[in-house]
């Protein structure tokens, strides 16, 4: 058996190469450009079949030239000699130009059928698409054609007009095939590119980073999506070619049950380990809205701005969204009626989504292309950490200088700074100390002023110094000015020295400033009042900083930090036995800020918290407020009375364990 194939080496047309070479006998003939050639070896290599080196052989051409640009030898060679001509050959992507799709759906088809005349080849087999339908309202048929609808979109609309030509100026038998959205093997995960549903796994795993899998989400619920394996494509395309008297028909590879898209969606979550939509609003409702509002708002620059710019951030191409309604049911008879018998069905995606997601995640998620290593990030840059000469900063520093950052750390202690120094020295590398004062205004612009002088700028700035006190509200009726003190460091010096170097960073349109909050801004925590309320002024300002900076290149990222083992809560004898974050780990938390640039970092359990309040307040103030009760205040708060700080009781042990890492 003779084959032609165009398209040989996209992601279908390989597979249905390696297909037809297990057939005894064949020889395959497939087009390829000729500056392309190179690909030959590793096709030849993936087919991997005994003989197929002397049974897959290269016709060197382009399907935008007449005749598809064969040599008149090559055309001798095929001619009256093909059984089978598959026409796989297409722009398969919706972000595509549209003068692209129709050099290549459109123009390339018409040239391709008219070779296929010309070779006289026994029997063509044009591989369209379910988008052939355009976004029809209602069930489609396998005999249907003219009905499509919709088909302003030029994926639609050229593969479309793809199977118009085939129709009308096929001069051989022909038989077309539908496939719905491909996805990778149902048995390996396999494939070469990541789209169609594919475009919400960067949702799905930013939602496993941020929340634990068994809290419930509010999700979105549309219309339903055909999605279908390629091994299950390829295998019924294969089969169904062979079979006799089917000519003129066309068949639809597609899911006879296919899923709405929230079971999509939550399919893939339960693979990754997401949270799960539990509740969903049907994206229909958003219909109501008429197009000419809909053009309207998006001829408006803001809207398409903020549109824009959320698609950029969840790597969604432009024109997804028209997919969540999907109108379209498509009915295959033809297709299961020509493999019944068979052994080939179209298997369900539960079953083999976890095969989908790994390979993803493994090999194609486009996080794996950028270069998250912390010395790809600050090799070379300027990298100021306050608070440095000991605890979280002292801990990121030594990370810093190690991964080739031009490390700067600054402290109130000329001391501490110099042993600081001479560690980070004896490890072999460079720390540069500043001795300065934060909560002094004007020691925070002498610092400014120093680091601009000595180093041009500073690309990467983490707020890291801080005061905490560990007080209740009634023991601070006669202390006003602990809440003064903490507002000064904690808010007012890092804010001081935050603008003092912003003007360089929005000059050179690059900047990084991280700020370490705490993780009792959200969950509330009692005692802290004064402290959480300084950082929660810091964390205001920085998302209103944020939202003004977004489009200068500046990033800025909040640290929601737990409790860390440091000197700052050491006078706390309490928390000598409770579970916290040594220096080291709160350090971690720094470098995955930097490396990957979030708008916050928080524990999942500090989340949690967050959504209580938000959702419960209530209950969230009832479980802090027996925390409160359980713990006794800490000895500085009781000084001079008679009260005796008790050792801690098995109740206590079991709720500070259960809210690991939050203030209490």
């Amino acid at each position: 058996m003779h084959y032609f194939v165009t398209g040989a080496t996209g992601f279908i047309g390989k597979r249905l190469v390696t297909e037809l070479l297990r057939r005894r006998g064949s020889i395959v003939y497939f087009l390829i450009r000729r500056q392309s050639l190179d690909k030959v070896p590793a096709l030849l290599d993936y087919w991997q079949l005994s003989g197929a080196h002397q049974r897959a052989i290269p016709i060197c051409g382009d399907l935008r030239e007449p005749q598809l640009g064969i040599s008149e030898d090559d055309i001798g060679l095929l001619s009256k000699k093909i059984e089978h001509f598959f026409h796989l050959a297409a722009v398969y992507d919706l972000t595509a130009e549209a003068k692209d799709q129709i050099a290549v759906n459109v123009e390339g088809t018409r040239k391709t059928v008219a070779f296929a005349n010309a070779i006289e080849a026994q029997h063509l087999h044009h591989i369209s698409s379910i988008v052939a339908a355009g976004l029809y309202q209602g069930v489609f048929r396998e005999d249907m054609f003219e009905e499509a609808e919709r088909l302003d979109h030029p994926y639609f609309s050229t593969k479309h007009e793809s199977e118009k030509i085939v129709r009308n100026e096929a001069k051989i038998p022909f038989r077309i095939y539908r496939p719905g959205i491909v996805i990778g093997d149902s048995k390996t995960g396999i494939t070469d590119k990541a789209d169609g549903p594919y475009y919400f796994f960067t949702l799905i795993q930013r939602l496993r980073q941020m929340l634990p899998s068994w809290l419930p989400m509010i999700g979105i619920e549309g219309g339903r999506l055909n999605i279908v394996p390629v091994d299950y494509v390829v295998e019924a395309l294969a089969y169904i070619a062979h079979l006799p008297k089917l000519d003129g028909r066309c068949f639809h590879l597609t899911d006879p049950e296919p899923m709405r898209v929230g079971d999509i969606l939550n399919t893939f979550a339960k693979a990754a380990h997401a949270p799960l939509m539990s509740l969903r609003i049907n994206a229909a409702l958003f219909d109501f809205i008429p197009e000419s509002i809909k053009s309207v708002l998006m001829s408006l620059a803001p809207v398409r701005r903020i549109r824009n710019a959320l698609l950029k951030d969840l790597g969604l191409p432009d024109g997804i969204m028209q997919f969540i309604n999907y109108p379209t049911r498509f009915d295959n008879r033809n297709t299961t009626q020509a493999l019944e018998g068979s052994g080939i069905t179209c298997p369900r995606l539960e079953n083999y989504a976890d095969k989908i997601w790994d390979y993803w995640e493994r090999h194609l998620d486009p996080a794996l292309l950028i270069d998250r290593s912390l010395h790809g990030q600050v090799a070379g840059k300027v990298v100021l950490v306050t608070g440095g000469s000991s605890g979280i900063g002292l801990a990121a520093a030594h990370r810093l200088a190690e991964a080739g950052a031009i490390t700067l750390i600054c402290g109130r202690s000329e001391e501490k700074l110099a042993a600081a120094k001479a560690q980070i020295n004896a490890r072999g590398f460079e720390l540069i100390t500043y001795a300065i004062d934060l909560s002094n205004m004007d020691d925070c612009d002498r610092l400014v002023r120093l680091v601009l002088d000595n180093h041009g700028q500073v690309d990467i700035l983490i707020n890291n110094a801080g005061r905490s006190i560990r007080r209740g509200i009634e023991a601070s009726y006669e202390r006003f000015h602990d809440f003064e003190r903490l507002m000064q460091l904690n808010y007012f010096g890092a804010l001081r020295l935050t603008m003092g170097l912003l003007p360089k960073m929005i000059e050179k349109k690059c900047g990084h400033v991280i700020n370490i909050s705490s993780i009792g801004v959200i969950t509330n925590a009692p005692r802290f009042s004064g402290y959480v309320a300084s950082k929660a002024a810091l964390d205001a300002w920085t998302r209103c900083a944020a939202s003004e900076f977004a489009d200068v290149g500046i990033n800025f990222t909040t640290i929601s930090m737990p409790l860390v083992r440091t000197p700052m809560i050491a006078p706390t004898k309490i928390y000598q036995n409770v579970p916290t974050l040594e220096p080291s780990e709160a350090a971690a938390l720094i470098v995955e800020a930097i490396v990957y640039k979030p708008v916050r970092i928080a524990t999942r359990l500090g989340v949690v918290g967050e959504v209580l309040h938000a959702v419960v307040p209530r209950v969230a103030q009832n479980v802090m407020n027996a925390s409160f009760r359980m713990f006794p205040e800490s000895e500085a708060s009781v000084a001079g009375s008679e009260k005796k700080i008790p050792a801690m009781n098995a109740d206590q042990l079991a709720l500070q364990k259960l809210l690991q890492g939050i203030h209490f």
